[in-house]
């Protein structure tokens, strides 16, 4: 969901959901913590699902199939219907009961989850709004009422309503591979949307008298049942999102003759229901590479005046999808265009009123077509036949058609801010097709799933839309007044959607600025976008969870990002690094060598054990046993007879000097190191957040030269750190982070103005070799005893 419509009745934070503990070992230390590996943090590898990421051998999902036939009618607001559901236990559970979503039951005073937050009496009031208060406690009408239950045979079956779920009893248990099919009648009082919120329902213009439908959520849904949670029947309440079952759809919609409807899938039956006109305009945007008007403007004009009394019914079919949604005016113009993907067609489409024509039909099919040819070259090609954009003063996605806003002043103009959050929208919804509507992760439990990966790839291709455009999620900058905030505001990102408090940077900002410094400052393109589209690939159609997004991006790049994952989506931690002091030096090449240090260095004793155990004792008395050194004397050396103590070693201390092997650089050595520059940059970490250090250097003459140390410089101290370097130039001022790519969150502490004295850097020549990695230092016994 792109713009968070949340009406003062929905619930907030009284959920007990999920919020991911950030486990240390050793919380006390200064090091270890922060790279430490996720471990047990994460679900532990199964035949389901692999501690690569991917699928196991033994991964499985349901399915469940839906053939619906629905009546709008819009003189009652009213919305009836009948569904057979068929379905298919793929799991190797027996299942005794199943649970569906009845998400209009958050509308229902009486069946809603009844989540609450506290509320306060405002000093000033309008009377809506206490009108709204006191209608929480009366029987309002609304919500989901099931008329008719039954299994295939047309036997009654028993369920239980529990707020927005429904749990229905198997009339035998259902074993693995088997199938169920039951019937469902049921209607609903379709709410007004811009009055009571949510995502489905109507607006009413009261201009021209005419409806405009937005369908979502309407029919009983099949709730997830998963190989990680079971079934997935957490209550609705209207901000965490769908997590849902797979399946194929075929929808009638019985609506007024002068409507026009868009939808999931793909229309069957045009010839029924559009005129010879616009079936020939259908035909030709089929292949058309700019937008055709199917239904122009003077024909919504004119079906705005003219209500019809007859009804219509448009058939709709889809193949794998998750969800089914649409909408149904009057008042819509509809245009459409083909984006070739991997060699076929989609059909992008928009559906608008006359109140958006003036940004829709310049921008809305466009957007469409370039959010699903950019989405693709980043995951995988779109796999369905359409993609629809429709106008409703909302922001809400459903498998391919979704809810957008963006109308223009009554005469026809609009602001800049118009356009840019109309595209804005259009690219997130679109977008969403492939996260969560393909890659189908849980919006109920992680949020950020769903938004924040979308949010991500919304921003990668608003910056390929326009590179002036000005995206507000993902450049890091743009997220660091949130990650500012005190610690008792904020929670991190792996928190269930009912608990967090600031909900838009936390499940949309913060991830998908994560994931763009993932790309642009941790890993880079090349390594992030293989990573990231082998995630895309190995979950499209499946329900993948945090920890296979995880494991897949270090499996497919050779990274080790436990780290990454454990401060930006596991802790409330910010960046704030701090340039804490440069020392300078100048080379001085006649400092006073250090004088040999004297040790007297005392003779090794023999190596055995202080306590000779059971085993050496009993080999030693078992007459059957012959060490190899008395089968072959020759094994035998000066150790073998000083173990035994039949050598004389003179014990006598030996004086040994120990001096640096250093002696004075000779003058013609010299000038290759005079005009060098020395500099021990010191940094501290204030934020708690592990980042890499960027450090810019600006020399006198102007140039710059830019390093980026990996965040694993914070390993073995993750509060302090320092790098030393060797310049060719004089520095003139050192800044961290020039680009803005940390998020860090204060920038006054990022500057060295390059005002410190040189000290002396003493400089010399190695006048002899180390020691050799296993080679002896000082006099061993071997040699005592040959003098």
């Amino acid at each position: 969901m792109k713009k968070l419509y949340i009406s003062l009745l929905i619930a907030g934070v009284a959920f007990q959901g999920l919020k991911a503990q950030n486990i240390q070992n050793n919380p006390g230390s200064n090091h270890g913590n922060k790279f430490e590996q996720l471990g047990t943090i994460l679900t532990t590898p199964n035949e389901q699902r692999t501690a690569s990421g991917a699928p196991g051998v033994k991964y499985w999902q349901q399915q469940a199939d839906y053939d619906i036939k629905c009546t709008l009618d819009e003189k009652n607001l009213l919305l009836k219907g009948t569904q057979t559901v068929t379905y298919t236990n793929n799991s190797p559970d027996v299942l005794t009961y199943i649970w569906l979503q009845l998400d209009e039951n958050e509308h229902s005073t009486s069946k809603n989850a009844d989540y609450q937050s506290s509320s306060r009496m405002p000093s000033m009031s309008t009377t809506q709004m206490v009108d709204r208060a006191a209608a929480e406690s009366q029987e309002n009408g609304y919500g989901v009422n099931i008329t008719s239950l039954t299994d295939a045979s047309g036997k009654k079956l028993t369920y239980t309503v529990n707020k927005t779920m429904m749990r229905v009893e198997m009339p035998q248990p259902l074993k693995s591979g088997q199938k169920f099919v039951f019937n469902v009648a049921w209607d609903y009082k379709i709410t007004d949307r811009m009055v009571l919120g949510g995502r489905g329902g109507y607006e009413f213009f009261p201009e021209d008298g005419n409806y405009l439908f937005t369908m979502a959520q309407w029919y009983p849904r099949l709730c997830v049942y998963s190989d990680f949670q079971g079934w997935q029947n957490h209550q609705f309440t209207g901000r965490g999102e769908f997590a849902l079952t797979f399946g194929n759809f075929k929808v009638q919609i019985t609506v007024p003759a002068d409507h026009i409807v868009g939808g999931t899938g793909e229309v069957i039956n045009y010839n029924a229901v559009l005129s010879p006109a616009q079936l020939s305009r259908y035909k030709q945007a089929t292949t058309a590479k700019a937008p055709v008007e199917i239904v122009t403007l003077a024909e919504a004009k004119a079906a705005e005046t003219k209500k019809s009394t007859q009804t219509k019914t448009w058939v709709f079919q889809a193949q794998n999808v998750r969800d089914f949604a649409w909408t149904s005016s009057r008042k819509f113009v509809w245009d459409a265009m083909a984006q070739p993907v991997e060699g076929k067609n989609v059909m992008c489409m928009s559906f608008y009123g006359k109140e958006a024509y003036g940004l829709y039909s310049k921008f809305s099919t466009k957007a469409v077509a370039h959010t699903v040819k950019t989405y693709s070259d980043f995951t995988f090609p779109y796999p369905y036949p359409t993609a629809q954009s429709v106008e409703a003063a909302n922001g809400m996605e459903y498998p391919m058609i979704c809810f957008n806003y963006g109308r223009t002043e009554k005469d026809g103009t609009y602001s800049e801010t118009s356009k840019n959050g109309m595209l804005g929208v259009i690219i997130h919804e679109v977008g969403h097709n492939f996260f969560p509507m393909i890659v189908n992760s849980d919006e109920r439990q992680w949020t950020w799933m769903d938004e924040g990966l979308n949010s991500f790839l919304e921003y990668m291709t608003e910056e390929l839309w326009d590179n002036k455009f000005p995206s507000k999620k993902g450049p890091a900058y743009t997220i660091v007044d949130y990650m500012k905030l005190p610690k008792d505001q904020l929670e991190p990102v792996m928190t269930n959607s009912e608990n967090i408090v600031r909900f838009g940077p936390n499940a949309y900002s913060k991830p998908a600025t994560a994931l763009n410094i993932l790309r642009e400052t941790i890993m880079g393109r090349e390594l992030f976008d293989y990573a990231f589209k082998e995630y895309a690939r190995r979950w499209a159609f499946k329900h993948p969870t945090p920890a296979d997004l995880f494991r897949t991006m270090e499996d497919a790049s050779g990274e080790d990002l436990d780290w990454f994952w454990r401060g930006w989506f596991y802790s409330t931690d910010a960046c704030d690094i701090s340039l804490d002091s440069v020392k300078v030096a100048r080379p001085d090449f006649n400092g006073k060598i250090p004088a040999p240090r004297t040790i007297n260095a005392r003779v090794d004793k023999p190596q055995v054990n202080a306590f000779e155990d059971i085993s050496k004792v009993r080999n030693r008395e078992d007459k059957r046993i012959v060490f190899y050194t008395d089968q072959d004397k020759n094994a035998r050396d000066f150790y073998w007879s000083y173990a035994r103590g039949t050598v004389k070693v003179d014990s006598t201390p030996t004086k040994m000097e120990f001096g640096r092997q250093i002696e004075q650089l000779p003058a013609a050595e010299q000038a290759k190191y005079a005009g060098k520059y020395f500099y021990e940059v010191n940094f501290s970490n204030k934020g708690g957040l592990i980042m890499p250090v960027i450090v810019e250097f600006t020399y006198k003459d102007g140039t710059k030269k830019l390093d980026r140390i990996p965040a694993q410089i914070w390993r073995h101290n993750e509060k302090n750190g320092s790098k030393f370097y060797v310049e060719d130039k004089e520095v003139a001022s050192i800044k961290l982070d020039p680009m803005r790519e940390t998020a860090d969150i204060d920038e006054s502490n990022n500057v060295w103005g390059g005002e410190a004295k040189p000290s002396k850097f003493q400089l010399f020549k190695q006048s002899g070799a180390t020691a050799a990695r296993g080679q002896s230092v000082g006099t061993n016994p071997m040699q005592k005893a040959v003098k």
